[in-house]
């Protein structure tokens, strides 16, 4: 057998071996849009489980244990419902944030998490914010179940 004719059929074996695997499973398309309006759509319920995927982009900046570190973002852990820029004593959040008072609810949150120079101008935060709508309820979710009980 030549060299071409063994590369042929190796080429041959691929195919069909190609040809009999099975096709990866996938997520289903989503039927809705996860946004109307800029707004959560009603019929999609937030899930911590894919905040907590989506939350790992904030990782390289944030932890989110109880007691963890500030990075170069602060730690998370208990952020729904606190005071804004208040949380950590010890970080250094920037006038802009501590300016915008309040406290952390979905709805400030979702500003927030849409595009945090918009919500509070001269921010330190270097994200460009999420544009989905319900990536952004899932990790408010998720930050929700990270921290103590809320009643």
């Amino acid at each position: 057998m030549t060299l071409a004719a063994v590369g042929t059929a190796a080429v041959a074996v691929v195919a069909v071996a190609v040809t009999l695997a099975p096709a990866p499973e996938r997520a289903p398309p989503r039927s809705a849009p996860t946004e109307i309006g800029g707004r959560p759509d009603p019929g999609r319920s937030a899930d911590a489980g894919r905040g907590a995927t989506v939350f790992r982009a904030c990782s390289a900046c944030h932890t989110i244990g109880r007691g963890g570190a500030d990075v170069d973002g602060p730690n998370l852990y208990g952020v729904v419902g606190a005071r804004v820029a208040e949380r950590r004593p010890r970080y250094g959040y920037t006038q802009a944030l501590r300016d915008s008072g309040g406290t952390w609810t979905e709805a400030r949150l979702d500003a927030w998490l849409t595009d945090p120079a918009a919500f509070a101008p001269g921010t330190a935060m270097h994200f460009p914010g999420l544009p989905d709508a319900g990536e952004r309820a899932d990790v408010i979710a998720y930050l929700g179940a990270q921290g103590p009980a809320r009643r």
